[in-house]
């Protein structure tokens, strides 16, 4: 890993804890009569979150959407503490986060927000690599790789001896929590020798800072940044195939592709701003989301994304 990407990550794990200090503040001065919406989580709903509250407070000024990214995991934390009004989350809650939630008297409810698939990509410098499988992904990412996989020509043999350099989201990321589970057989098993962050951002910078690079994360990060990143598609068993708007929808582009969710927290109902925020979202999602590289849903998701905010909030009906 170069000592610039080194810097980055540390530079963005120093950051992490002002994020709750900042929230802080801004409830408690009141900053005017501003009403105050915070969401943490995915780092991958977050582009999809942070464009939408951009919109948002632009345009109603009685109401600050703050939005952050500690990576889904770290997100369910502070939504079960009661630290946040919505989790963004790039995979369901699991078992223990809804029991962590209901030990702490918060209730919730998921909205469906997008379709998302995670990219695999390399160096745009890596001319012997086009497309890879997901055994060769396995073969690359399971725990006891640390020890035997250090090169690509240990993936295969017609690959060069260049050092294999990876880049994936942190331990507390929901992307590596689908990742682990659908390559690897069990989420949160991998080797633990890569270069980790939150930051979807760091790892784009790491993967084009070596040549030998291999990263994933969320579609909407390589929308973003093509001209720095050479795309894998990804060959399941039935041949290579890329993540697009359609391979994502219809399934095809397996078993890479996956729905992002918001969750919140019923109590949060009871706050306009929250419900106003929510309804804005509901209202734009599937405008925005082709904008930072996502696929919207259906119009029957969406539907019953209506339903659910409007029975968990009545005077969601009336903010119509």
């Amino acid at each position: 890993m170069n000592q610039t990407v080194r810097n980055s990550l540390s530079s963005a794990a120093k950051r992490m804890p002002l994020i709750p200090l900042c929230l802080a503040l801004l409830a408690s001065c009141g900053c005017g009569r501003t009403n105050v919406v915070s969401i943490d989580g995915s780092s991958t709903v977050f582009l999809l979150s942070a464009a939408i509250a951009e919109e948002f407070n632009a345009v109603n000024p009685d109401v600050k959407v703050v939005v952050s990214q500690a990576g889904t995991g770290g997100g369910f934390k502070k939504f079960a503490a009661g630290e946040i009004h919505i989790c963004d989350a790039s995979r369901p809650i699991t078992e223990a986060e809804a029991a962590a939630c209901k030990k702490n008297g918060i209730e919730f409810i998921k909205l469906e927000v997008a379709f998302d698939g995670l990219a695999v990509v390399v160096n745009p410098a890596n001319d012997w690599c086009d497309s890879i499988t997901t055994e060769q992904l396995k073969t690359i990412w399971r725990a006891e790789a640390a020890t035997s996989v250090m090169k690509w020509s240990d993936v295969n043999p017609d690959w060069p001896d260049v050092e294999l350099e990876l880049y994936g989201p942190g331990t507390d990321s929901g992307t590596y929590d689908y990742f682990t589970e659908v390559i690897n057989g069990e989420a949160k098993s991998s080797r633990q020798d890569y270069s980790p962050s939150e930051s979807d951002n760091a790892l784009v910078q790491g993967v084009t800072g070596d040549k030998g690079s291999l990263g994933y994360f969320g579609l909407g990060y390589y929308a973003a940044n093509t001209d720095k990143l050479k795309l894998l598609p990804v060959d399941s068993g039935d041949g290579p195939v890329a993540p697009t708007a359609e391979t994502v929808r219809d399934g095809s582009y397996k078993p890479l592709a996956r729905p992002l969710y918001v969750y919140v927290r019923k109590d949060a109902l009871e706050n306009p701003g929250v419900v106003k925020y929510l309804r804005y979202y509901l209202d734009e999602t599937n405008k925005v989301s082709p904008q930072v590289g996502y696929v919207p849903v259906t119009d029957e998701i969406m539907k019953q994304n209506v339903e659910t905010l409007d029975a968990a909030a009545p005077q969601a009906v009336a903010a119509k």
